[in-house]
């Protein structure tokens, strides 16, 4: 019988050295840490791009000390295939390293159609789990996180859900995002109440967008509940990408989240500002945009994303150079202030 072509087998081997150029701050007072910078697959790992390309990232961020991947139930697109694509990276290369990985999700926003495909019911948060599970390939999460704070359903309810993966060993942490302080507070202490604590909180957070500043930082503190910021580059804005305008192909100009209305001349002129501090400390704009967000020892984490392993290894650099004067620390409140561009704000205003 004719054999086919042969195949070659590839081992993925990661850096032994991986942890030592990584720094890792604890969630809270829990007894869990995350790396400072941690890999979003919010965007680039859709079912529209290249498996390669996504495996070389993930490859990557674990060669670079980063343990913890952020999902969630919607990421793509299309809808759920960022899922199986770190499903399948995970089946390829990470599998026997499972322990060593930090791997959340999330379910809140429009899922799939009907009445149970979004917001907080139990009904959905433990379905869509149910599912992420399916498509990542996994037993159990490491975060399960309610994504946004639903005004239509008793916070009772969507707590609950949370505390149910969990004692179903589905999740082994609850999470919140863009909740309010107010909200934060009380979802801590209903979590409190049934006994699975509330281990950390995701909201954005970047030099033009501030708004855990006043009261959700201290909040967080108080409860020693963790902090780790997604969007922390302001969805690319906070690069040298938009610091000449707005190239052509740039998130900007293709149906996406970053609306081009946020770029104003007001903002592009805070983003050129800030990137003469970053050149001054020999930073690039993204790298001063992290060392920024990480500042404050109550962020456990800045959540990244990347389109490249040049960007990704740019980005890990800003753990080179954390510490910030006084001086630069009052240049850059000089420009970094609230811009108008936090598309989440709806849902930490209840």
């Amino acid at each position: 019988m004719a054999r086919g072509p042969y195949s070659r087998l590839v081992v993925y081997v990661p850096a032994e050295n991986r942890y030592e150029s990584m720094l890792y701050r604890r969630s809270g007072r829990s007894g869990l840490r995350l790396p400072a910078i941690s890999l979003g697959l919010w965007w680039n790992f859709g079912g529209d791009r290249p498996l390669e390309t996504s495996r070389a990232l993930v490859r990557r961020a674990f060669d670079l000390g980063i343990t913890h991947f952020d999902l969630a139930n919607n990421y793509g697109p299309p809808y759920g295939s960022a899922e199986e694509t770190f499903g399948r990276v995970l089946e390829k290369d990470l599998r026997r390293f499972r322990d060593e990985l930090v791997i959340s999700t999330k379910a809140g926003y429009d899922m799939w159609p009907g009445p149970y495909g979004e917001w907080g019911s139990r009904k959905y948060l433990l379905a869509s789990l149910d599912q992420s599970l399916v498509r990542m390939g996994l037993d159990y999460v490491d975060v399960f996180y309610s994504h946004r704070f639903d005004p239509e359903t008793p916070l009772e309810e969507t707590m609950g859900a949370l505390d149910t993966a969990v004692r179903q060993g589905k999740a082994l942490y609850a999470g919140i995002s863009s909740y309010s302080a107010a909200k934060t507070r009380e979802a801590h202490a209903i979590l409190r109440e049934l006994g699975t604590p509330l281990l950390i909180h995701q909201p954005s957070y970047s030099m033009l967008n501030r708004w855990i500043e006043p009261e959700l930082l201290d909040t967080l503190g108080e409860l020693g509940v963790g902090c780790i910021v997604f969007s922390p580059l302001a969805q690319g804005m906070l690069t040298d990408k938009y610091l000449a305008g707005m190239p052509e192909g740039s998130r900007a100009t293709w149906p996406s989240s970053l609306s081009p209305d946020l770029l104003t001349e007001n903002v592009l002129g805070k983003i050129r500002a800030l990137n003469e501090v970053a050149s001054q400390r020999g930073q690039t704009l993204a790298q001063l945009a992290l060392a920024w967000v990480l500042r404050d020892e109550r962020v456990t984490s800045a959540l990244i994303g990347a389109s490249s392993v040049a960007q990704l290894d740019e980005n890990v650099a800003a753990l080179e150079k954390l510490a910030l004067s006084a001086d630069e620390l009052a240049e850059i409140d000089r420009h970094a202030t609230e811009s108008g561009i936090n598309l989440w704000a709806r849902s930490s205003a209840e």
